[in-house]
């Protein structure tokens, strides 16, 4: 029986040495205020007021959830609370 001869494809390193490669646990931030949700970081938001905006949407869908605001420059965390309605 004649010996095998296995053929190994070529590496292709030109494009994937340009891309930074970002895993689970450390994503890219853009933006100053980032949203966490039980005290996972979700997203980032270069506005107060975008983030306050998309954090009272994840409030109102999920009440029990703890949602909050972390200014990465001045470090500080907001809770964000549901607003009371009136009686």
């Amino acid at each position: 029986m004649a010996p095998r001869q296995i053929k190994m494809p070529g590496k292709d390193n030109s494009d994937k040495e340009a891309e930074e490669v970002f895993s689970q646990r450390k994503r890219p931030e853009s933006g100053r205020y980032l949203l966490q949700v039980d005290k996972q970081t979700k997203d980032s938001y270069k506005t107060s007021e975008a983030a306050q905006s998309a954090a009272l949407e994840i409030k109102k869908a999920y009440p029990i959830v703890q949602v909050s605001i972390y200014d990465s420059i001045d470090n500080s965390i907001r809770l964000v609370e549901l607003p009371s309605a009136p009686s």
